[in-house]
């Protein structure tokens, strides 16, 4: 997975079959799906890989407990089944976890108990675990943090649970690995038409400023909040198709919620549940619902929505946290099918797909966990608009897996540098060999993609991330043969970036 590479295979092949623009979830699953298929594909990203929302979930694979609540039985069907597809096509990066409903009356025994026994019968043969009732005593077992006034006992049950960012970037070198072609900071910057109907794409590529023309039969817009300015860069007249809300998640020391088990608050003030949810050596709080009006990729939380997630963690937990204790606060934005006078916390989270008088296909909506869905409907619609001989799906049973044996290069990084086998800092097991590897082998490009996206230390800790950030740019800039004022610039960039993850 190297970006000049696949810069020269870029270079080599100006007609494509399908490209696709957006390097996220639904995108790389896109690239993937129409490459296995036999398609020639190519997939642009503007920034780096699940750089946008698709880097800032709770990191759960879940059919959606509150959309049973709300009557949505297809997309909780269509959810629990990609659910246990993901989980056993990326079973290195995904996991089975278990929740607890805290219960404090009867009547929520029974009503969550029961919901739930549906959401298991719903999921099937691809059911990961038994919904169970719990006593007073055995909640407090598993919740030791748990505010025990009060509470009558619990419910018991399973979902998923995955590393985003990770898996985006193992989605990248599988598509790379079918034949796809992939560039992160690449930006789409005008459709190219023939009798008004799309035939290509001019895009610029940023690392090496530079604008290319590529011709293409199908065109795919798979750019979730940025969605809007592709369709408008295809019809300067069309409406607004999607609307966004953003979402914050904390990051906390799992002293104030031991073991290994999630919670899941059913009822918040605004109407969402709320998660604990124990992820690698932390543990993430989420999420809020607040509508926004201007896309921004790096969104920054409200005042109110990190008192909105305190306060109600401070109500179920017996240790108390307080603005000093996040580590880390990150924002993603939803992509939304805009309805008018419905509030964002109840639109629907299931996809749309639409196709322009010129052929633009735009696959938008949806969640995490069905991204494979939405790129087998959007791979099919490229296939009818671009004439293309049709293949079947084969992305149901289709391993995500980065072909680069990873402890294999780390183990030759370090045998070329014995420095290289240094922790990148004491508190965390990552070494300085994982920021080569990231250079040369995930397509990393900026000090960001490598403490945000690689290895992740910016959401465990963000200033922690920002203490590191001049020795990891000094290791880069030797690497990459950059001179003083990139390191300088880098530092800077990011540490600027990383502010606005400290509370």
């Amino acid at each position: 997975m190297n970006r000049t590479e696949q810069l020269d295979q870029l270079k080599s092949n100006p007609h494509w079959d399908i490209v696709i623009i957006g390097g996220g979830a639904t995108g790389l699953g896109s690239a993937i799906d129409a490459a296995s298929r036999g398609y020639k594909c190519l997939l642009i990203e503007q920034y780096d890989f699940a750089k946008g929302t698709s880097s800032k979930s709770t990191k759960l694979l879940h059919g959606g407990v509150r959309y049973l609540q709300q009557g949505n039985i297809g997309l909780v069907l269509e959810a629990l089944r990609e659910r246990g597809r993901l989980l056993k096509n990326a079973s290195h990066l995904s996991s089975i976890q278990p929740f607890i409903i805290p219960i404090y009356s009867l009547w929520e025994k029974w009503f969550y108990a029961i919901g739930l026994k549906i959401y298991d019968l719903m999921a099937g043969k691809l059911s990961i675990g038994k919904t169970t009732l719990l006593n007073k005593k055995e909640v407090i077992r598993d919740i030791p943090n748990i505010q025990q006034t009060k509470i009558k006992g619990g419910v018991l049950y399973y979902d998923g649970q995955f590393d985003d960012t990770a898996l985006c970037v193992d989605m990248a070198a599988t598509a790379i690995e079918y034949g796809a072609t992939v560039l992160n900071y690449c930006k789409a910057i005008e459709f190219i038409k023939t009798n008004k109907k799309i035939t290509g794409l001019k895009f610029y590529d940023s690392i090496n400023d530079e604008t290319i023309q590529i011709n293409s039969k199908a065109v795919i817009n798979a750019t979730g909040v940025f969605t809007n300015a592709i369709m408008q860069l295809d019809d300067a007249h069309l409406h607004d198709y999607v609307t966004s809300s953003q979402g914050i998640h904390l990051m906390i020391d799992p002293y104030f919620f031991k073991g290994q088990n999630a919670m899941m608050i059913p009822k918040t003030s605004d109407g969402r549940v709320l998660f604990a949810v124990p992820w690698y050596d932390k543990v993430i709080l989420g999420t809020t619902d607040t509508p926004i009006e201007k896309i921004n990729i790096e969104p920054k939380p409200l005042e109110e929505e990190i008192d909105f997630i305190i306060t109600h963690f401070n109500q179920y937990c017996s240790t108390p946290i307080s603005k000093k204790d996040i580590l880390s606060v990150y924002v993603g934005l939803r992509p939304l099918i805009k309805h008018d006078n419905i509030q964002s916390a109840k639109l629907s989270r299931a996809h749309a797909l639409s196709v322009s008088t010129s052929g633009l296909i735009t696959i938008t909506g949806g969640k995490w966990t069905t991204y494979r869905k939405m790129a087998e409907d959007a791979v099919n619609n490229a296939i009818f608009v671009g004439k293309l001989i049709h293949a079947k799906c084969v992305t149901k049973d289709l391993k995500i897996v980065n072909p680069i044996s990873k402890p294999s290069i780390l183990k030759k990084i370090v045998s070329e540098n014995p420095e290289m086998n240094q922790l990148i800092h004491e508190n965390f097991d990552f070494i300085k060999a994982e920021i080569i590897y990231a250079i040369r082998h995930q397509m990393a490009m900026s000090l960001e993609d490598v403490l945000a996206r690689r290895i992740r230390l910016l959401y465990f800790n963000a200033k922690v991330a920002i203490q590191v950030a001049p020795e990891v740019a000094r290791i880069m800039s030797k690497e990459m043969n950059k001179n003083a004022d990139w390191t300088i610039k880098e530092i800077n960039s990011f540490s600027t970036l990383a502010s606005q993850y400290i509370v």
